[in-house]
């Protein structure tokens, strides 16, 4: 499914007809954000950001994998003390990279986020977890109607070799409370392959440290009432190194984001 919906992108790419669209997606204007491009230039840019700690060992394996058409890579940075830097700058002289302000995955993410110009701004991890390439999938739901698109590990077609059984219950856990305080239904919560329109931003505001960040975002997207798309993930283990995840420690933010949230009088509304 990812190789033949890379395959339809390139496509397009190549023909840069906004004929071809259609006939990819049965519709001649799913978005408004699509016919309000020139006929010419009307594919969307897009910017990928990556926040980094010490991941020199790993991103040989994950910035050559980035797929061609992604516009503008965003690296921050949160003061590693490895060869970091070095690494993303002989392999992607193009990169953007950020000495992170503040501290925490969620803080470098939100940096990553307002300096985006993108049309539409995605995020993965350092490490080689996650594949760049199955980018093609969340900008195609993108393409046809989602305003938020988020990478499911539990979603058919998903899966992770990351995760050991107390994380996986506490995972479900979360899941579950969040289809009870929002009443509706994902089946994966704390994952940080994300994609979505830049003017999202506006409503969902995300603005925390760490890595709740991923369930703040889902849990505003919910409360917006956007366009949510689920695609399905494979997470991998980390190639080299450890994770700064702490699971007690960091399921207890996430919970007490999700229940923050659900009490927040902040108003929500959805991009048209």
């Amino acid at each position: 499914m990812t190789a033949e919906l890379g395959r339809d992108i390139d496509r397009v790419h190549a023909a840069d007809d906004i004929d071809v669209l259609i006939d990819l997606t049965g519709s001649a204007a799913t978005r408004a954000r699509v016919t309000e491009w020139r006929w010419s230039d009307w594919m969307p840019t897009v910017s990928l950001v990556i926040p980094t700690m010490n991941e020199g060992s790993n991103l040989p394996h994950v910035l050559p994998r980035i797929p061609p058409w992604v516009t503008e890579v965003i690296v921050v940075d949160g003061g590693s003390a490895d060869d970091t830097i070095e690494v993303v700058r002989r392999m992607r002289p193009d990169a953007v990279i950020l000495h992170q302000e503040g501290r925490g995955k969620g803080d470098a993410m939100c940096q990553g986020f307002r300096a985006a110009t993108g049309d539409i701004v995605a995020s993965i991890d350092a490490d080689g977890s996650m594949d760049p390439a199955e980018l093609y999938a969340f900008v195609g739901q993108l393409m046809v109607g989602a305003d938020f698109v988020k990478g499911s590990r539990f979603a058919q077609g998903g899966g992770t070799v990351d995760m050991e059984f107390h994380r996986k219950a506490g995972n479900w856990g979360l899941v579950q409370l969040t289809r009870l305080l929002f009443g509706q239904r994902y089946s994966d919560l704390c994952y940080g392959y994300i994609a979505f329109w830049r003017d999202v931003l506006d409503v969902i505001e995300p603005d925390a440290d760490g890595f709740e960040i991923e369930a703040l975002m889902n849990a505003r997207a919910l409360r917006a009432k956007l366009k949510i798309a689920e695609v399905p993930s494979f997470e991998a283990r980390r190639i080299h190194g450890v994770s700064n995840l702490k699971t007690f420690r960091d399921g207890w933010r996430v919970l007490r984001t999700l229940l923050r949230e659900r009490m927040s009088r902040r108003t929500a509304g959805a991009t048209q």
